[in-house]
Formats: C-alpha cells, structure tokens, sequence
C-alpha cells in the first residue's frame, strides 16, 4: 500500500514491538547543613556534609535532628532513590542562630560589627570539595559558591545605636560547573567537604552557625513498563 508523504521526506523508523522500559529526567537540589558551635576554632577543621539524612543526629546537631530545612536526603551519602543526578552548579548559605544550641531557630539577622567580621572570615577562608570514599576533588572557595565573592545586604543603625538588616553571602548565581557537570550515578557515596585553612576563623561568638551547602543538578531514572 502506498503512503502519501507531502513533504517528501523519509519515512522514521517505527520499532515493531514496545518498549520496554521510559527514561525520566527532572531538575532536583540536593541540600545538606552543618552545624558550628560557639566553642568551636575553625582554624584547620573539615566538616563533611552529606553524610547525614533526615530524621538523624550528626554533622553538628547533637540535640537537633536534621530536619527538611537541614537535609533532603533519605540515606547518608546517597542521591535519592539511586537515580543517576548530574550536578550543575552549588551555591552555599551561612545561617546564624538565635542562640547557642542547634535546635534554635534561624531567625538571627547578621547585623552587627562582629557578626559581619566573622561571616567574612567563614566566606574568606572556607573551601568546599568532593570526597568520594578516597578521592577528593577540590571544587572552589565558598566565595564562588553561590555568591560570587564579598558580603551582602543592607545594615541600618538607629540614634539608639540598634542595628536592623541582614548581611550574607548571597544566593541564586551558579558559577561552578557551568559548562561540564559532576556525574553522581545512583551507586556512589560521596559527601562534599567545609574546610578551613590556618587562617580561619573562630566561631561566631553570641550563637551557633550553620553551613547549608545546595547542589543543583538534573536526574535520570528508568522506568519499566514491562
């Protein structure tokens, strides 16, 4: 039987049975949290996040599971569901406290001299990297991560000498790995390293800090369908 093709143009080729399985694919973020004490010299120390889920204590919260604010992750050191996640960028966020324990709330602003001082000195002097079980990776300086270098936000004082506002390190520009992304199959273990060289600082001084580190990446799972 003839076909009537206008264009014509070949004809695409048509399996002759179905498939068998679907492949899925999706933008997710990965985030995980690590907690610093007030009591803590941040000179030389190395936090792994990632290593810790939901649900548990660990990476700083010793009173405090993490909760969803604190981690998405359902295993420690695992992409969700084993699917195969494909990072494109990673950004990083220092919280402070309200008060020395971890279970506070993040409803402190970083307004004031010393506060500023020492959200500097963690971006200044903090390096984010892979560890993979026995490989590590150096990714960048937390300047690159997410903010692109510096302090930012608005600090206001009034006549009474009370400061008002909030200083970060910003959040939302993707500067790492723009152009060539870090693979995460569904089998590895890996976590990302907050190291500090001899020059960090000590912890912030009046509450507990947290370190939340997002990774941004796309995902690929195979559905079966038969």
């Amino acid at each position: 039987m003839s076909q009537y093709n206008p264009l014509s143009s070949s004809i695409p080729n048509v399996p002759f049975e179905q498939p068998k399985a679907l492949f899925r694919f999706g933008e997710q973020t990965l985030w995980s949290t690590q907690f610093i004490s007030t009591t803590t010299a941040l000179s030389n120390q190395v936090f792994r996040l990632f290593t810790t889920p939901v649900g548990q204590l660990g990476q700083g919260f010793s009173a405090g599971q993490l909760t969803i604010s604190e981690t998405n992750l359902k295993e420690g050191g695992r992409v969700p569901s084993g699917i195969a996640y494909d990072v494109f960028g990673i950004a990083s966020q220092v919280l402070l406290h309200s008060g020395t324990a971890d279970t506070t709330s993040y409803a402190e602003a970083i307004d004031t001299s010393a506060e500023i001082d020492e959200l500097v000195g963690i971006i200044n002097s903090g390096v984010l990297r892979w560890n993979f079980t026995q490989t590590t990776v150096d990714i960048c300086p937390m300047s690159l991560a997410g903010a692109g270098g510096g302090a930012f936000g608005a600090v206001a004082q009034n006549a009474a000498g009370a400061n008002s506002g909030h200083m970060n390190n910003g959040n939302g520009q993707i500067w790492m790995y723009r152009k060539h992304p870090v693979a995460l199959p569904g089998n590895t273990t890996f976590s990302v390293e907050l190291a500090f060289g001899s020059r960090g600082p000590a912890a912030f001084a009046t509450a507990g800090v947290s370190v939340r580190v997002i990774l941004l990446g796309y995902y690929k799972n195979i559905i079966e369908i038969a």
